[in-house]
């Protein structure tokens, strides 16, 4: 049985410990840095039959954007034990795990931290079999290369993606406003495929990918040729398919991009498990 309303656990960042919080009850006061600045980190795991896929990768993440924020380290042992506790209250089937990390009140200086499941949308899976419609946008923004960091200010992004669904697209991939090259996806990694070629976009504005690095550790056990390279909008096109990857959704086949419809390759389907079971096996 698969809980239908979201499982909150509160972690205290200190001390460790965790407390299940009810949903239907406030969490977040009026002063928090999360509200009021987006000052904070996030990780987004996919919750599949009972286990947290690619749970490590998303940790050491974690500490990343904590280190890079000047927040205090997490005790990654009690967000551990405060997934598998919302687990086992959520069921099994597939779930959207978020931690989030906030600096916390302006009126205390105590970080504020908590871990919620709750259900997939159903736009996300519809996305999973439909694939995406892209729109290209520059990216007038980026994080310090030295400082990556999985942050809780996506104000910019949003708005990007409003724009993108205002215009009959699902979602959007950013170029460098300078260069032209291809960045990332809104909320994702761009993936291309070509043969037995898997590139993805190398730049060191661009926040490392869980997902795509546990597809290319995969992958190249299969026998495919996996690299980071400098990627333009013309070596998608000559693709043989692009794919938008991430925690929740796992794999997106982008069937237009921007005004170019790109068809589904002969392989579809074995790119699609290769991805899938990619996430199953970290």
């Amino acid at each position: 049985m698969v809980s239908t309303k979201p499982v909150i656990f509160v972690v205290e960042p200190f001390g460790g410990s965790i407390r299940w919080h009810n949903p239907s009850l406030p969490l977040i006061y009026w002063d928090d840095y999360a509200v009021t600045r987006g000052d904070g980190i996030f990780e987004s795991i996919l919750i599949r039959d009972g286990q947290a896929a690619n749970i490590e990768r998303h940790a050491q993440r974690f500490r990343t954007s904590a280190e890079a924020l000047g927040l205090p380290e997490p005790i990654i042992e009690s967000w551990i034990s405060a997934t598998n506790a919302a687990i086992e209250e959520f069921g099994d089937g597939e779930g959207k795990c978020t931690w989030t990390y906030s600096r916390g009140r302006a009126s205390t200086g105590l970080p504020t931290a908590w871990v919620a499941i709750q259900p997939i949308a159903d736009d996300v899976l519809a996305q999973r079999d439909n694939g995406v419609r892209v729109m290209l946008s520059e990216r007038g923004w980026s994080f310090p290369s030295e400082l990556p960091a999985k942050t809780l200010n996506y104000a910019a992004t949003m708005a990007t993606l409003r724009l993108a669904r205002d215009r009959g697209f699902d979602d959007v991939i950013f170029t460098d406003p300078y260069e032209g090259h291809v960045l990332e996806g809104a909320t994702s990694t761009v993936v291309t495929v070509k043969g037995d070629k898997l590139r993805t976009p190398y730049d060191d504005t661009i926040l490392p990918g869980t997902t795509q690095a546990a597809l290319f550790e995969y992958a190249e056990s299969q026998g495919y040729r996996c690299k980071q390279k400098v990627l333009d909008v013309d070596y998608l096109l000559d693709a043989d398919s692009v794919w938008l990857v991430s925690s929740i959704r796992v794999a997106a086949r982008v069937r237009r991009l921007g005004e170019h419809k790109l068809k589904a390759p002969d392989n579809e389907q074995e790119i699609r498990s290769l991805i899938d079971t990619a996430m199953s096996a970290n």
